[in-house]
């Protein structure tokens, strides 16, 4: 068989046919796939009886569907670049269908210069071996999906490699899109990103589907690597189409002095379960998880959270808003661990649910694990309806009920958008919103 129909053959195969040797990778690469793939064949399928997914409708967790997406005709190539774009000023940009990156917007010349590395895993995995072996998938998958955790590590096969050197600032965001193509299609994204000393970036991801009626899959996986006095920014914009099942898992590590901000925005697909660990390793470091899901028809936003205080003098701060309609539900599930010795570590979570339905339906599980003293932590959960009051007072101002309904819920999720401080993030979020309620 040629290596061209051999390829094609590869591509369309079932993901649980096992990793596909399409591509030139390292041996030592390689053999962590191989290990993997043992790994995920090993672990049992998660069921409602396990805590970790307690609430989740596992039965939408089956990969049997789904293969590798094939190749893009050149109609459905420039219909994705014609797509990909979210922001107005970027300081680059890649994009990616399924596993292939497809246009790369290469960072100016002076950043390069001052060392900022802006490149593919492929190549990363190549010229920045030992960076790249050092963080690569290096904190275990601890909130359930360790099963998915080793699927997408055999099965990944590009990403996103970005490292900024000390002091470094990058003060326009790094746009990276990634495209789900095909019926019963799948993606693995990965981004790995490194900053060193005192360096400052922010870094938008965006989900979508080319057609989004399709059935999909995608499984990603983030390491976000905050070194000493760094201040990362991260947002995470998830528009899969209504008939996708997506996991993502994300691992942030905050070194001292240094601060870490995340921001979900989750408003498509029909099943998506989001785990988000933030480990708070050095002094003085801050972690804001920040997240905003709107559900419709039988969405599922499903998360799971942990704020794992492992130094002194740490900070965390969780802020969930969800809005629910017709049969949606959501799961939270978040713990404050504070580990032995991680005396006066200050952190909250708080998650509020506005429920738009008698149908739909938001389970919460906060938590604390407290193992340290001089600390202070709080949790808690709210569910509830709109305001009547609120209600009353745009219709005495002849607003007719539907839309006085969207600016209370807009108004409600507004509040964990402008933490961002990023007005031009903060409008394309506020857009995804609107079109979500137009839909």
């Amino acid at each position: 068989m040629s290596s061209v129909a051999n390829q094609e053959l590869v591509k369309s195969a079932p993901i649980l046919s096992g990793p596909a040797e399409l591509r030139e990778f390292p041996d030592w690469f390689r053999d962590q796939q191989r290990a993997a793939w043992k790994q995920f064949e090993s672990l049992p399928k998660p069921t409602r009886k396990d805590q970790p997914w307690r609430f989740a409708n596992v039965n939408l967790l089956d990969l049997t569907p789904f293969k590798y997406g094939g190749t893009l005709s050149e109609e459905e190539r420039a219909a994705i670049l014609e797509r990909s774009r979210g922001l107005d000023e970027v300081a680059g940009r890649m994009i990616f269908a399924g596993d292939e990156l497809i246009e790369r917007d290469v960072i100016s010349d002076q950043l390069k210069r001052r060392g900022v590395i802006f490149q593919s895993l492929e190549r990363a995995m190549v010229e920045h071996t030992e960076l790249f072996r050092k963080h690569f998938m290096s904190q275990p998958a601890v909130l359930g999906s360790a099963r998915f955790a080793a699927l997408h590590q055999a099965l990944v096969s590009s990403g996103t490699f970005l490292y900024i050197p000390r002091g470094v600032e990058i003060e326009l965001p790094i746009e990276i899109f990634h495209w789900l193509n095909g019926e019963n299609a799948s993606a693995f994204p990965h981004l790995l990103l490194v900053t060193d000393e005192l360096a400052k970036v922010t870094v938008i991801e965006h989900f979508r589907s080319l057609d989004p009626p399709l059935p999909a899959f995608a499984c990603g996986v983030n390491d976000l690597i905050a070194g000493p006095g760094a201040k990362v920014t991260y947002v995470c914009a998830q528009k899969w189409g209504g008939n996708v099942v997506a996991l993502q898992m994300n691992t942030t590590t905050v070194d001292h002095d240094a601060s870490a901000m995340s921001l979900n925005l989750n408003v498509g697909s029909r099943y998506s379960r989001f785990e988000s660990l933030s480990r708070l390793i050095g002094e003085g470091g801050r972690s804001d998880l920040l997240a905003v899901s709107v559900a419709k028809n039988q969405q599922e936003f499903d998360a799971r959270t942990l704020q794992d205080h492992v130094s002194p003098h740490t900070a965390s701060d969780l802020l969930y808003k969800n809005a629910l309609d017709d049969r949606a539900r959501t799961i939270f599930g978040g713990l404050i661990r504070v580990e032995p010795h991680a005396h006066f570590t200050d952190a909250y979570q708080k998650v509020r649910n506005l429920l738009l339905s008698d149908d739909a339906e938001a389970n919460s599980m906060p938590g604390l694990e407290i193992l340290a003293d001089n600390v202070r932590c709080t949790h808690g959960a709210t569910s509830g309806q709109i305001d009547e009051d609120e209600l009353f007072y745009l219709h005495t101002r002849g607003i007719p009920t539907k839309i006085a309904q969207r600016l209370i819920v807009t108004g409600f999720l507004d509040e964990v958008i402008q933490r961002l401080n990023h007005p031009a993030i903060a409008e394309h979020l506020q857009r995804l919103i609107e079109e979500k309620f137009g839909t």
